[in-house]
């Protein structure tokens, strides 16, 4: 299997990165609706599963562009 390039990368990373932005919008814009107090709101962001998934993935995404990016400098 051949290792992506650092423009692939960066493509998953900008996708994923707006991605996990909307999500967060939408839990703070139903949260208001719903007046809850902004501490509960950043519990939720913090604890919502699917958001954590992402943060993870985005952090492996951006490891394994610095590596792909030392590579290319000699």
């Amino acid at each position: 299997m051949q290792l992506p390039t650092e423009e692939e990368l960066e493509e998953s990373i900008k996708e994923l990165t707006e991605y996990k932005d909307r999500l967060e919008k939408e839990v703070v814009t139903i949260s208001n609706k719903l007046k809850m107090p902004q501490k509960k709101i950043n519990e939720i962001i913090n604890s919502h599963s699917e958001l954590n998934q992402i943060k993870i993935i985005l952090s492996k995404l951006n490891k394994q562009k610095e590596g792909v990016t030392s590579n290319l400098i000699p």
